[in-house]
């Protein structure tokens, strides 16, 4: 038996067509789990070195991983089409990630958020990001909370959601 679409089905299939068919470039997101393997990382980096390098605007966060992974390859394409938004103050970045996240030219950081505990700053900066993209893709296991909540509040907006499961 067939169902009847849905107005905001029809909705999202038209919005994920015409980001589709954009030719021009796109704002895109690229958020995901600290926890990939080294071989992901590198698929990641590439992905964004390509992203960017065909004119596309990349916003990630700051965290090792699949972010850290998105701003080598950005960096790499052109520094400029990049912007790392911070879930807290630099300082509260990993050690691993900081000498990096110095290099990026355009680092929004939110000291304001230092008192929040990670998970929670990771959800408002998450929404932040989101908020600013055309197109979410998202590296992710399926216990990955904050990631999958991303992904649900990105698909409200219609936003066209990319979403890759490690597990």
């Amino acid at each position: 038996m067939s169902e009847a679409i849905g107005v905001q089905e029809i909705d999202t299939l038209a919005q994920e067509l015409a980001t589709i068919q954009q030719t021009g470039s796109k704002r895109i997101a690229i958020l995901g789990s600290r926890h990939v393997p080294i071989t992901h990382q590198k698929l990641i980096e590439v992905m964004s070195y390509a992203l960017v390098l065909s004119g596309n605007r990349l916003t990630t966060s700051g965290a090792i991983g699949t972010n850290l992974a998105a701003i080598r390859g950005a960096m790499r394409a052109d520094p400029n089409l990049l912007t790392v938004i911070l879930p807290q103050s630099l300082s509260r970045q990993p050690r691993e990630s900081r000498a990096q996240l110095e290099k990026v030219i355009h680092l929004v950081e939110h000291t304001d958020r230092d008192r929040l505990s990670l998970s929670e700053a990771s959800a408002v900066c998450n929404r932040e990001i989101v908020a600013r993209c055309q197109q979410l893709i998202c590296f992710a296991f399926h216990d990955s909370h904050t990631l999958l909540q991303t992904c649900e509040e990105a698909e409200e907006q219609r936003k066209v959601v990319t979403l890759f499961y490690f597990d």
